[in-house]
């Protein structure tokens, strides 16, 4: 039997990555070799660890496949929609494990606290999403809503959109927040100007616009650091 026909089980047993995790822990195995656990066999023709790695490689490592769907994983010759769904599941199961440390109770003291609390969540968005944080009157965090998916723009980031929720939950101020999908968080034009007038909004309201921060890349930009708000 050729290297590259072999299975999981077909592997020295102190190789095989489910021993390998058992004997250092899930930690010290690739990405490769999570999933080729999770595919469990590969095809008549490829090993698992080889169809694990056209995988990666199909969704440019983790980037892409956090966001694939069921669709576009059984496109991938070997994997059927069993498998895809074992996959889509551990993928969710990781994102609900990584948002307990934010969930309630988070505070927000400084503009790096908002950008950890979402960075996760909107760093590789393929669109700008535009989300308030509301906050209680010791800065914990009530709620997280995304308010409109496009294009910053005045006109379309109305301030009743925003602070309709704050009213509903009594919120004692806001975070806004958004993305620029490029990775570059330089705020634009229109940036400063919907965060100008959400600020004078609030402040007709009673319900204080903290800060404005815009996502990029694993860097972001605070809008009240550079005297916007």
């Amino acid at each position: 039997m050729s290297q590259s026909s072999l299975m999981i089980k077909d592997y020295p047993k102190d190789s095989t990555p489910r021993e390998r995790l058992v004997a250092y822990g899930p930690e010290s195995l690739s990405n490769q070799e999570l999933l080729a656990i999770l595919l469990r066999t590969g095809t008549k023709n490829e090993s698992v660890m080889e169809l694990s790695q056209r995988l990666l490689k199909k969704f440019d490592g983790l980037r892409m496949l956090k966001d694939a769907t069921i669709e576009e994983i059984t496109k991938i010759n070997g994997i059927g929609s069993v498998k895809a769904i074992q996959i889509l599941a551990a993928l969710e199961l990781g994102r609900r494990i990584n948002k307990l440390r934010y969930e309630e109770r988070y505070t927000i003291r400084s503009p790096e606290d908002a950008a950890k609390y979402v960075m996760d969540d909107m760093r590789f968005l393929s669109q700008e999403h535009f989300v308030a944080i509301y906050l209680n009157t010791k800065n914990q965090v009530i709620h997280k809503q995304s308010i409109f998916i496009g294009s910053l723009n005045a006109s379309i980031v109305h301030p009743r959109e925003v602070f309709k929720e704050a009213l509903r939950r009594s919120s004692a101020s806001i975070i806004c927040v958004h993305n620029h999908p490029s990775g570059d968080p330089t705020p634009s034009r229109e940036d400063i100007e919907v965060t100008k007038r959400l600020v004078e909004c609030g402040k007709i309201i009673g319900i204080d616009v903290l800060d404005h921060l815009i996502i990029g890349d694993t860097k972001y930009i605070s809008l009240k650091e550079k005297g916007y708000v």
